[in-house]
């Protein structure tokens, strides 16, 4: 029997050649080494470190390219091994063969799942796709229903992150009046938070029986979320001076003592658009001001895209409906479980892990649909 699994593994390990074989010709391995050799040179240059920005490009350019080949070997090295220790399970007897297998088949599916992981990365080629995110929530149609709707949105995504390694960080926030939250501003830190999260904009529809409601019926609620990526500081948006509207107030949220005493909390307008930004988590106006203008500055640049507009002063400010008929993912609690994504119409029906993070598979889905030209960028 234990020969039957080994023969299996060594077809599961055949399969995986051709994976890496892609990821060889997608990162350019043939030329990688020949390139980090010039960046290398580049960087040995007498007055390179005068022009920190200039030195800060190569030096990323670098690392990027030594990665890619360290991952690269790493996953020839890997199936390399595997097959290896397959052929040395193979002239043990039956019983330490039965043990081996084990252990062989536990690398095989680490193999498996770090190549999935590579391949989905290799689908991020948009310009920002490497940013961090900005993610804003916004209650919609539901009153408190759609409120407590939204704070689960928040969790959801903030469990997303923490199982990625990201840092997720509340930047504004406004409580609902009985429960939950009508809007929120979220940072999420991590290289290509932007490229898996951009499928994540649009309204997301709850249908379940209302703890609110003590006739236990079935209510419908939708939150909007917009996202965006983190620019660059070297990234020139030119917004006009008169063109916006600065609030102060006293920040609502967590904080300590000093941050409830003072007027340091910052919202932002943009008059042209009515685009509005705001954050209240740092300590001091000018850098809630800072973090707002960020904020507006990417969400202008993403209309910007989105709506193939060739400046600025095209946005028109038009916002979809936060309620039927333009959700992007219906969310299901009863009187069955079911998440389904309308675009690409992948589903699950563990709305609890769901709800817990686990957004993978459609995030995977929305980008080889994207790639694959079958679907828009929201």
């Amino acid at each position: 029997m234990a020969v039957v699994f080994l023969e299996n593994l060594k077809s599961e390990l055949d399969a995986c050649r051709p994976l890496i074989k892609e990821l060889h010709d997608v990162y350019d391995i043939e030329n990688a080494a020949e390139k980090i050799e010039e960046l290398h040179e580049k960087a040995a240059e007498p007055g390179f470190w005068d022009d920190p920005e200039k030195s800060q490009v190569v030096l990323q350019q670098t690392r990027n390219l030594e990665g890619k080949v360290e991952r690269y070997n790493k996953f020839n090295g890997a199936a390399d091994d595997i097959e290896v220790m397959i052929e040395m399970a193979g002239e043990e007897d039956e019983d330490t063969q039965a043990e081996l297998v084990e252990e062989i088949k536990a690398e095989l599916d680490k193999l498996k799942a770090d190549l999935d992981a590579a391949s989905l990365e290799t689908l991020l080629t948009g310009e920002y796709d490497h940013s961090n995110a900005i993610l804003n929530f916004h209650a919609g149609a539901g009153g408190t229903e759609a409120q407590d709707w939204t704070e689960m949105l928040i969790r959801m995504y903030t469990k997303w992150a923490d199982s990625h390694g990201f840092n997720a960080k509340i930047m504004d926030i406004l409580e609902g009046g009985d429960a939950g939250i009508k809007s929120c501003s979220m940072f999420i830190e991590g290289e290509n938070a932007y490229g898996y999260l951009k499928s994540e904009s649009g309204i997301h529809r709850l249908v379940r029986i209302s703890p609110f409601d003590s006739s236990g019926s079935r209510h419908t609620s939708f939150s909007a979320v917009e996202v965006m990526p983190e620019l660059d500081d070297n990234i020139e948006v030119e917004i006009r001076p008169e063109d916006i509207e600065m609030e102060v107030y006293r920040a609502s949220g967590a904080g300590g003592q000093h941050i409830n005493k003072t007027s340091s909390a910052v919202r932002l307008i943009h008059k042209p658009t009515g685009i509005v930004t705001a954050c209240q988590t740092q300590r001091s106006q000018f850098q809630n001001r800072d973090y707002a203008m960020k904020m507006l500055k990417a969400k202008l640049i993403e209309i910007k895209e989105r709506e193939h507009l060739e400046k600025i002063e095209d946005i028109k400010g038009v916002q979809k409906e936060i309620a039927w008929g333009s959700q992007i993912r219906s969310y299901v609690f009863m009187p069955y479980t079911l998440v389904k994504d309308l675009r690409t119409g992948y589903e699950y029906n563990n709305v609890k892990a769901v709800m817990d993070g686990d957004l993978d598979g459609f995030i995977n889905a929305y980008l080889k649909a994207l790639s694959l030209g079958k679907i828009e960028k929201n």
